[in-house]
């Protein structure tokens, strides 16, 4: 039980399985046809993994040098810290909520219109310890909290999806794919925000004329190593060499930055690379699926697989909601209050990224700038609501930023609070 419950608990073999099942479904593919496009679509996951893997590691080297040159202090707005402390308080609760979760979205699937499947594990693992831990601190037992949770996560995992879905029209050109990160509140009001400018809708970032001296950032990974390469430089000299050397674990430190925005670049690359191998196949059996077990799905995919369709508006909206995460922190030390939110630039870069995407799709590069603002406000003030409970749980030093986390479990609080 434990081998099974581990194997379909990686994304990469659960897709897998989930395309090799579609692509018997289909008639005319032969056995080599399903075998070719079941290790297609696990390696091209895995791929795209290793790569999201990469800018993460990269960025979180940024977080430290960031916070150290310029003195900012703080909880830090990450989610993977969170969930280590609740799965060691809360372990049992949050693993089961986590499966039967997936089980009810299926289900919620076939018997409401949400036709969504949600396959972004990662966040779906963030969420049951959300969950988890708001029932868990109404005193609920272990029983009805796993229930309750994995019936909330389900249902939101395939309604939530929605929300997002007449913007991923317009980014995709379809409606084979839905989005499937616990941010959709926060995209789909950046594509609100983004109609705001809907008469510059045609004015996209990526039709964005660049100087001449600039003109090497039409080019998409040009354009991200430069970046992070000043970004990096920025930090590393802020922060000092002394530790700059303690976070490279010896690597010279003005070499170091180097090697991390290396680093962030071939990632980026490597990710594109694992989206365009494994989405396709997994598409296309995606259509035998919905046509035999549950009529009209669609998979609910990671914001990386939207990146390439508007990888300027990346760029924009990684700095734009990092910016709003700093006037944030502003805003927190001139209110005095007890806790600051540290934005953390991994989660703007793929959040703010996105929400920039969204925007840009109603609203040109305006809609971009604005609708990846909003969204690193949302990041830096909602979870300040959910603190005193994750803290009285036993999470201190840091806490879940996702837009939907936090508006489902403000929600779920204030129903609690009526019983």
């Amino acid at each position: 039980m434990k081998f099974v419950v581990a194997l379909l608990s990686n994304p990469a073999i659960l897709l897998g399985l989930v395309a090799c099942i579609g692509l018997i479904a289909q008639k005319g593919k032969t056995a080599t046809d399903v075998v070719k496009g079941t290790i297609k679509t696990i390696v091209g996951f895995a791929i795209f993994q290793g790569g999201g893997s990469m800018i993460t590691a990269s960025l979180q080297n940024f977080n430290k040098l960031f916070q150290k040159g310029f003195h900012i202090h703080g909880v830090i707005a990450a989610p993977e810290a969170a969930t280590a402390a609740a799965q060691t308080h809360y372990g049992l609760v949050v693993s089961v909520v986590l499966i039967l979760g997936f089980v009810f979205n299926l289900i919620f699937a076939r018997i409401t219109p949400f036709k969504n499947i949600f396959f972004t594990g990662g966040h779906s693992l963030f969420f049951a310890c959300v969950l988890g831990l708001i029932l868990k601190s109404y005193g609920m037992n272990d029983f009805w909290a796993c229930l309750l949770g994995g019936a909330i996560l389900g249902f939101f995992s395939g309604a939530l999806p929605e929300l997002c879905q007449p913007f991923m029209r317009k980014i995709t050109g379809g409606d084979q794919q839905a989005i499937g990160h616990f941010n959709m509140i926060g995209y789909a009001l950046a594509g609100c925000v983004g109609l705001l400018f809907k008469k510059h809708a045609d004015e996209t970032t990526e039709n964005i004329h660049f100087p001449k001296f600039l003109s090497l950032f039409k080019d998409f990974i040009i354009g991200v190593a430069v970046l992070m390469l000043i970004l990096f430089y920025a930090a590393t000299l802020a922060a000092g060499e002394a530790y700059t050397m303690k976070v490279s674990g010896g690597v010279q430190w003005l070499v170091f930055p180097l090697l991390q925005a290396i680093s962030f670049t071939a990632g980026m690359s490597i990710l594109m690379y694992g989206v365009g191998m494994f989405l396709e196949e997994l598409t296309n059996a995606f259509v035998s699926i919905s046509t035999k077990f549950i009529p009209g799905s669609r998979p609910a995919l990671d914001v990386p697989t939207i990146f390439p369709y508007a990888p300027t508006a990346i760029l924009v909206g990684f700095i734009s909601s990092y910016t709003a995460g700093l006037i944030a922190i502003v805003i927190m030390l001139a209110l005095h209050f007890s806790t600051v939110i540290i934005p953390a630039a991994h989660i703007c870069f793929f959040s703010g990224g996105a929400s920039a995407i969204f925007g840009n799709s109603t609203g040109g590069w305006r809609g971009a700038i604005a609708g990846s603002f909003v969204m690193g406000l949302l990041l830096a003030f909602l979870p300040l609501v959910l603190m005193p409970t994750f803290q009285h749980m036993g999470i201190n030093g840091s806490t879940f930023p996702n837009v939907d986390y936090n508006v489902i479990g403000i929600f779920l609080k204030g129903v609690l609070n009526l019983f």
